[in-house]
């Protein structure tokens, strides 16, 4: 753990650790000292990877995979938090009117990001009847998948949550100013305490390595994105992600790039995702129209745009907000917006 500053008082403490595929960053002011703050980061460290152990499928040990052997066969008794997560994720396939689906996992048997291979379209469509949101019975605590073959991956969820839930130990701890990071998706925890805001760099999703544009982030607040440029390839000029329109089996076209923010990051995630699977049009006016919702989108034209209340979180040009002159036209209030603010 790398610590910025000695001496008594407040120091900014900062821990790194694989997480989920990626990597997680998280920094912290404490004034207990060293050896409490190596505590409490290990503390953080451990309920980010209990999320990750609990809720991966490639573990055979996890409560979804738990829930994917018995397909077909029997319900698999779950507790109040795989309950909600799977509540939320079926929340997001209704919302998204199936283009999100907690079952599209089958779909890895067609679709190898790694190997860079088009399946087939018949290999995809083989597969479709096993991606069913509408077949996962959620009841009394129970999850039961009805047709055997189906998987349910809560990825499109679990992330998020987790971010989350690291916060949440740092606020238990009475931390009042800390920045979490797993793999681009961000939870401030209230101010920096230098005066400045927290400034949230959100990637370009065709210039690898460079900031599309920044958020300035005053108070606590979640911020994600979901893109066509994490895990994907271009064949023949075409270019293949692993976000999954579940109607199709296919990657989801029209959005490189959906970003949102939130009070937390689980909230921010959903909307990422559901702007990025419902195309530039509808994903836009969903985060337009959304109280205590604020983003954008860079359509996989290059188009950026924004929803009215990021002007006062991010300097863009006037034209990233479509949406100004016709509430001028209109005479009318933009949405109510939430809690944070940039200087």
């Amino acid at each position: 753990m790398a610590l910025l500053s000695e001496g008594d008082g407040p120091a900014l403490y900062t821990t790194r650790f694989d997480l989920m595929g990626g990597r997680a960053v998280v920094r912290f002011v404490d004034r207990r000292g060293r050896a409490a703050a190596e505590a409490l980061a290990r503390a953080v460290e451990d309920e980010a990877r209990r999320v990750e152990v609990k809720f991966s499928r490639y573990r055979e040990t996890s409560v979804v995979s738990a829930i994917n052997r018995d397909a077909g066969r029997t319900p698999v008794a779950v507790d109040d938090e795989t309950d909600f997560l799977v509540g939320a994720a079926l929340d997001l396939w209704k919302m998204s009117g199936g283009r999100f689906d907690p079952t599209v996992g089958v779909l890895r048997k067609a679709w190898d990001f790694n190997t860079q291979r088009v399946p087939a379209p018949e290999e995809v469509a083989a597969l479709l009847p096993l991606v069913s949101g509408a077949s996962v019975s959620q009841r009394d605590r129970t999850i039961f998948l009805r047709k055997a073959g189906m998987e349910i991956d809560l990825g499109g969820v679990g992330k998020e949550y987790a971010v989350d839930r690291a916060a949440a130990v740092l606020r238990e701890a009475d931390v009042s100013s800390a920045f979490v990071e797993f793999a681009g998706d961000v939870r401030t925890v209230g101010n920096r305490g230098d005066g400045r805001p927290w400034r949230v760099g959100i990637a370009h999703p065709r210039r690898e390595g460079k900031i599309a544009f920044a958020l300035n982030i005053r108070g606590d607040a979640g911020i994600a994105t979901s893109g066509d440029y994490e895990r994907g390839f271009v064949r023949d000029g075409v270019r293949y992600h692993h976000i999954l329109d579940a109607t199709t089996g296919w990657p989801a076209r029209g959005v490189a790039s959906a970003t949102a923010a939130a009070r937390t990051t689980f909230e921010a995630g959903r909307f990422a995702t559901l702007a990025m699977l419902l195309g530039p049009d509808a994903g836009f006016e969903l985060l337009d129209r959304t109280a205590g919702v604020e983003g954008a989108l860079i359509t996989d034209t290059g188009e950026l745009r924004a929803t009215t209340g990021l002007a006062r979180l991010a300097s863009l040009p006037a034209a990233a907000f479509p949406v100004l002159e016709r509430l001028r036209r209109r005479d009318r209030s933009p949405k109510p917006a939430f809690g944070f603010a940039s200087a």
